[in-house]
């Protein structure tokens, strides 16, 4: 018989498999920027085609100009969202989803559904409860 020796993962191992429970682990950023309230809206809309950052602040409603920019260079770091600037005046930005955005934004957008859909005995429950934000 013989003994199989199981080593440890190597940090840079750890690092590519991801752990959201660990403290330091980077998908917690990336997982903070995707389900933000602005970042899961941002994706939502962005699956819609692509839009100038006026159109997405109109768009969501309640969204302040610092953090829809914000959020977007969060989400284009991120490797989700495109940002192409023409050389015109006055400057215009438009934003899309790349592909790995487009990914996302199919499994956020089935988030936001899920909760619109539940969202009466959601309601309901809060009521019972007298728990509201």
């Amino acid at each position: 018989m013989s003994d199989i020796i199981e080593s440890a993962p190597s940090l840079s191992e750890q690092m590519r498999s991801g752990n959201l429970f660990a403290e330091k682990c980077p998908s917690r950023d990336v997982l903070k920027h995707v389900t933000s309230r602005w970042g899961v809206l941002i994706l939502v809309a962005l699956q819609g085609g692509t839009h100038r950052f006026s159109n997405l602040r109109r768009k969501m409603g309640g969204v302040s100009e610092k953090m829809l920019a914000q959020t977007l260079q969060w989400l284009e770091a991120d490797g989700f969202v495109n940002r192409k600037s023409y050389p015109v005046v006055p400057p215009r930005v438009e934003y899309s989803l790349t592909p790995l955005g487009e990914e996302i934004a199919v499994k956020v957008a089935a988030l936001a559904d899920w909760i619109e859909g539940n969202l009466p005995q959601v309601m309901a429950s809060r009521g019972q409860d007298g728990a509201a934000d």
